[in-house]
């Protein structure tokens, strides 16, 4: 971009600056979009720059990659049941230091070297996710019963973005691995968050997986029904588009789908008229 296109491109994106203007954003971030490591930094500096603008951003992020890999070298197994890693307490443990050490704390560091404030947490710190099992054929991962985001609002009201790794806790002691997606789209309806963003590895929904160009840029929830039933929501997204749903449905006012591995994605999604990925709405 010439300064004349840089200029054209903030004068575009004044009304949604305004809009979002300490407004909650959440953010959620992970998986495959997160490997690429000079792309992972981009994404951070862009966070750091909505929260510049007065735009109060939460990251939620995973780390199955991470896990996978630290796994392995642990001489375990990784066992998934319908797309779900099946967790034991060992690898619960194993959970929680790759999210909550590794991964969590790497994030902070990028977003403090790009200029911002940040401060790591996982959803044991101050009894933010409480969890149950989802189900035996699981073990120890986690549905979300109940949220207290005590701890996320005193950061925000200091302005620093916290970094919420994706592990639960129950009143018993023991560690729950919980899908980020989901945790994420809770998060944002207990926090009553303007929008919700779910960085993937894909573009958003599309008519055709198979073609970029058939990308779906405006769902309403209504619309989803009908979507399943004609097989364009299938597979691995089923569960995504739930949680746009249900994100939807605890309150969050717009819900966006966008791809990760593209750089400035986030940018275009929130602060321009086109966007780069799917909007659910309700």
């Amino acid at each position: 971009m010439d300064k004349q296109e840089q200029a054209a491109f903030l004068i575009e994106a004044m009304p949604y600056i305004k809009k979002y203007f300490n407004k909650i954003l959440v953010v959620k971030y992970g998986g495959n979009a997160m490997i690429d490591n000079a792309l992972k930094s981009s994404v951070m500096r862009d966070l750091v720059v909505l929260n510049l603008l007065g735009i109060k951003v939460v990251l939620v992020h995973g780390g199955g990659p991470e896990i996978t890999a630290t796994i392995e070298k642990m001489g375990k197994k990784s066992v998934f049941v319908n797309g779900l890693r099946y967790t034991d307490e060992e690898t619960a443990e194993i959970v929680r230091m790759v999210l909550a050490g590794k991964v969590n704390k790497s994030l902070v560091d990028l977003l403090e070297r790009n200029g911002g404030k940040a401060v790591g947490l996982c959803g044991q710190d101050g009894h933010m996710l409480k969890c149950e099992k989802q189900s035996e054929e699981l073990g120890f991962v986690g549905n979300v019963v109940s949220i207290d985001t005590t701890v996320i609002t005193d950061l925000l009201n200091l302005g620093y973005i916290p970094v919420i790794s994706t592990v639960g806790y129950d009143d018993e002691g023991y560690i729950y691995n919980v899908n980020a997606d989901t945790a994420a789209a809770s998060i944002a309806g207990a926090l009553g968050a303007e929008s919700l963003i779910l960085m993937t590895d894909i573009k958003g929904l599309m008519e055709n997986k198979d073609d970029p160009s058939s990308l779906i840029k405006k769902v309403y929830v209504s619309d989803i029904p009908a979507l399943l039933k004609q097989g364009i929501i299938s597979g691995g997204m089923i569960p995504k588009i739930e949680c746009c749903k249900e994100a939807i449905r605890r309150g969050v006012n717009k819900v966006f789908m966008t791809d990760g591995r593209v750089a400035h994605s986030i940018l275009v999604e929130i602060l321009s008229e086109q966007g780069s990925g799917t909007m659910f709405i309700n």
